[in-house]
């Protein structure tokens, strides 16, 4: 089975986040697309991190039982912070039957020779782009294993809906109605 990976904290999961992976999952050859839920970006403050846990079954309520998109903790006994290419040995080493490639944003391919071990990454892996505003142009983008899709610009960012709660706005429309109703009854990034 191809299965692509779309790593980040998803702080909070958001319907750009969905539309993205269902998109990876109908209009490419990847069978199922797993949000990996990282317990700890190296790139990313920790402290504005809600507890995974949290965020992995806001997930899991995102996904609604989709057969397609999965929610997944793999990374949540491995040391942290999370390195990509650390996850890949040994998801390959548990899960040798499939063919793994990576889901990213454009503008994190701008930032890629910044993750550990990114050559190798790049050399054993294949990663799919989606387009993010005010991206440009990087030393990869002609790579034979970088492949651009074009799948809808969402410009919806986890940090907007954060801030937007704590701001006591209404984000309802932007996250998944039953991900809505549990930041709202858990009272979640209100502080």
């Amino acid at each position: 089975m191809h299965i692509g990976l779309f790593f980040g904290s998803f702080n909070p999961v958001h319907i750009g986040h969905l539309a993205i992976a269902n998109y990876m999952v109908n209009s490419t050859e990847m069978n199922q697309v797993w949000l990996m839920v990282s317990p700890h970006n190296p790139l990313k403050n920790k402290s504005q991190l809600l507890n995974q846990n949290d965020r992995l079954h806001l997930v899991n309520l995102a996904l609604d039982f989709c057969p397609t998109i999965k929610a997944s903790n793999f990374e949540f006994n491995l040391p942290q912070p999370s390195y990509t290419i650390n996850t890949l040995v040994k998801l390959k080493e548990k899960y040798p039957e499939h063919t793994f490639s990576l889901i990213m944003g454009q503008d994190n391919l701008m930032t890629f020779n910044k993750w550990k071990n990114y050559e190798e990454i790049l050399k054993s892996y294949h990663i799919y782009i989606y387009p993010r505003p005010h991206s440009k142009e990087t030393v990869f983008d002609n790579h034979p294993h970088i492949h651009f899709t074009e799948a809808p610009i969402m410009d919806i960012s986890s940090t907007f809906i954060r801030h937007a709660i704590k701001e006591k706005k209404d984000v309802r429309f932007f996250l998944h109605p039953k991900v809505w109703e549990e930041i709202d009854a858990m009272n979640f990034y209100r502080k």
